[in-house]
């Protein structure tokens, strides 16, 4: 049988020790392709590039897989990778990540990794994004890699009919007590800007903040995460609240 054809990205970078173990993964099960960014664009969202142009080489970062590394954000590696690099090849997966932190509840609006996976769901890819609970460049990976290769091998074979895009956020170290389908936490962060003087006497802002958790219901996936447990959210980019269009009929004319 002919091999499925995987894209893997990402938003921390091509150089990431995150990506590294999922290419490691997905070398396993299929013919691997990355496109990943030159440089960090966490955060980034669904932004695109525009105004600038775009460029993409072929790098030699992981031994016997075809690599490219793209000057754009994470949703201009997929673009860039379904229209130039596999330009008129089916793209059978894309996995991105595996992003150094965590992408549950609110964070998959603002996550590059996230948007990167829903880019490609949005050209009919199937897509994971994969996060695990760890900001260390140290970060430890191995006790993820099991669970994920099964939960790709699982979608390969037998693929959702509802959705197209899976946000997967994996607990931090090492034991793992299983993975929970679960639905996204009402949950948001409560932001501060610290003000600062620069060496230049002119005033700057840095951005920080608390993740606020409103959820408590045991089927969410903060709540998963919390008893370490993988959580697992079908997710997509219809932000449509649906109950709302009769409520708000007054509004039509």
């Amino acid at each position: 049988m002919k091999k499925p054809l995987i894209l893997v990205t990402n938003d921390d970078g091509i150089t990431a020790p995150g990506i590294r173990a999922l290419v490691d993964v997905m070398s396993d099960l299929g013919r691997v392709v990355v496109v990943a960014p030159d440089s960090p664009q966490s955060g980034m969202g669904h932004a695109i590039t525009m105004n600038d142009p775009l460029r993409i080489h072929p790098v030699d970062v992981f031994p016997g897989i075809e690599a490219w590394e793209c000057s754009g954000t994470p949703v201009d590696c997929v673009k860039l990778a379904k229209h130039v690099v596999l330009k008129n090849q089916q793209i059978d997966l894309c996995v991105s990540g595996i992003n150094h932190g965590s992408n549950a509840s609110i964070n998959i609006i603002y996550s590059g990794t996230l948007s990167a996976a829903m880019e490609a769901s949005l050209e009919g890819i199937f897509s994971f994004g994969f996060s695990l609970l760890e900001y260390g460049f140290d970060a430890d990976f191995e006790p993820a890699k099991p669970y994920i290769r099964d939960m790709v091998k699982q979608v390969l074979a037998k693929p959702p009919t509802h959705t197209l895009l899976l946000n997967v956020n994996i607990p931090s170290g090492p034991v793992i007590r299983g993975v929970k389908v679960c639905r996204q936490a009402d949950a948001r962060w409560i932001e501060e800007f610290q003000q600062a003087k620069d060496p230049r006497g002119q005033t700057y802002y840095w951005l920080t903040g608390e993740f606020v958790n409103h959820d408590h219901d045991p089927d969410t996936d903060v709540h998963a995460l919390e008893e370490g447990y993988i959580s697992v959210v079908p997710s997509g980019h219809d932000l449509t609240i649906r109950a709302a269009i009769p409520e708000l009929s007054y509004l039509q004319r």
